[in-house]
């Protein structure tokens, strides 16, 4: 008897996906495969991860083209094509990074001025004070010790861990996409019909609440595809600009205070949020999923957090869940030493899949109405990867010409290079001057 094939992990995942937001009439191309696997190189399953992720969006949208996997990778390390007049930022802070300590290794995050303030004053070291006095504080410390400092002053700090089969099964066990509908007054929600075209979300209003990099991605990936996505800081909390320049292609920006009467005016025009605060943060302003869509009949939520809804306190990012979650001891390159996965493929592939949820989700407002929510974290990617299959060894790094997968805008009079959509058949706009534009949709 002929066995059937079996499916590919990238398939695997799409499959779930797929059940997750019920798009059951986009399935019959979750099985269609790359013409070569994309060229992220590392044990685990990072290629088949990006494939699906990219494909996923891609599917949601109407685009049946198969992506080019070489264009996926570029997508996934922009931060490396990343140039401001021909000059790459410094995109890592010099207290971001694995640190020895006696017992183990611990993995920091500094990139945000006031991370790194916490992280000094954590280890009792002054104001810029070099990567060198870290290491030798924390080369004092147990591991425990040395988060337990830094974490003490809300400075951001994990021990790194080897993975934990039976805790990542637990978050197997949970959607990889948390779907949640609500019932609501239908004459109070705003509902705009999903075009067909390239630009299927014209007309659609996003309200971004989110930094770094997943959020920014997904809410990216909206503006690609026709939405009016307004991304909204607040004034206080500068974004480095390296960061705001490699994710906000097409976007309006602008500064504003959460409880401002504007905001709540924007808020209430609005048919989609994107949230990538801490849970709990959010809750504080009066923001959490409930109380929006409590307010606002008819909306659309999508959550975004690092560590999971169990943890609305903890602030974490890509390099953080990995150390935490095993995947640095995975992938270290020799035995010793943490490594990483070949880019911040966690983040992205939240991004890429949150954006493919919303769309799924508008669609089904068009049919079931009500308000929607939809969230995943960091973590729980992470427990998806760690579930798929995973080579002995990385395989060997694939070179190909990167030339065609970037593109060069003008920005307030400066000449931006960055990664090329990932997305078949469609093209960024130039990224706008954090901040510049107007509170207004």
């Amino acid at each position: 008897m002929t066995q059937p094939p079996i499916p590919s992990p990238s398939a695997t995942l799409l499959e779930r996906v797929f059940s997750d937001l019920g798009m059951t009439d986009d399935a019959a191309d979750i099985g269609d495969l790359p013409p070569h696997p994309v060229p992220l190189a590392s044990r685990l399953a990072t290629a088949d991860l990006a494939w699906a992720s990219v494909r996923a969006i891609s599917l949601a949208a109407g685009i049946h083209e198969l992506p080019d996997p070489d264009r996926i990778s570029i997508a996934y390390r922009s931060d490396r094509v990343l140039a401001v007049d021909g000059i790459a930022p410094d995109v890592w802070s010099a207290y971001s990074g694995f640190w020895r300590s006696t017992d183990g290794w611990v993995r920091t995050h500094g990139n945000y001025p006031h991370h790194a303030h916490r992280l000094l004053t954590g280890l009792g070291l002054d104001l810029g004070a070099s990567g060198d006095e870290v290491r030798a504080v924390i080369l004092r410390c147990t591991t425990a010790e040395a988060v337990g400092l830094i974490t003490a002053e809300r400075g951001l700090a994990v021990p790194v861990l080897p993975e934990d089969p039976h805790l990542d099964a637990q978050w197997r066990a949970t959607p990889l996409l948390d779907v949640t509908h609500r019932d609501t007054d239908e004459s109070r929600s705003r509902r705009i019909p999903l075009e067909r075209d390239s630009a299927p979300l014209t007309g659609i209003r996003v309200l971004d609440l989110t930094r770094v990099i997943a959020g920014p991605v997904c809410t990216r990936t909206l503006a690609l595809l026709g939405a009016d996505v307004l991304r909204v800081d607040p004034p206080a909390l500068a974004e480095p600009e390296w960061q705001h320049l490699d994710t906000g292609h097409g976007k309006r920006t602008t500064l504003l205070e959460a409880r401002s009467e504007r905001f709540h005016e924007l808020l209430a025009a609005a048919d989609v949020v994107v949230l990538g605060y801490r849970p709990s943060s959010l809750d504080g302003l009066g923001l959490s999923a409930s109380a929006l869509t409590e307010r606002h009949p008819g909306l659309m939520i999508a959550q975004l957090s690092a560590w999971g809804m169990d943890e609305p306190d903890r602030a974490g990012f890509d390099s953080l869940v990995q150390a935490a979650s095993g995947i640095s001891l995975i992938e270290s390159p020799d035995g010793d030493r943490p490594g990483a996965l070949p880019a911040q493929a966690l983040d992205h592939s939240a991004g890429y899949l949150l954006a493919a949820a919303v769309i799924a989700l508008l669609k089904r407002r068009q049919r079931e109405g009500g308000s929607w929510t939809v969230r995943t974290s960091l973590r729980r990617v992470a427990a998806e990867l760690l579930g798929m299959p995973r080579a002995d060894e990385p395989e060997p790094v694939r070179e190909f010409d990167t030339s065609a997968h970037s593109t060069t805008f003008d920005v307030a009079g400066r000449r931006i290079t960055t990664a090329r959509a990932a997305l078949p058949g469609l093209d960024f706009t130039a990224p706008h001057r954090w901040g510049s534009d107007q509170p207004r949709w």
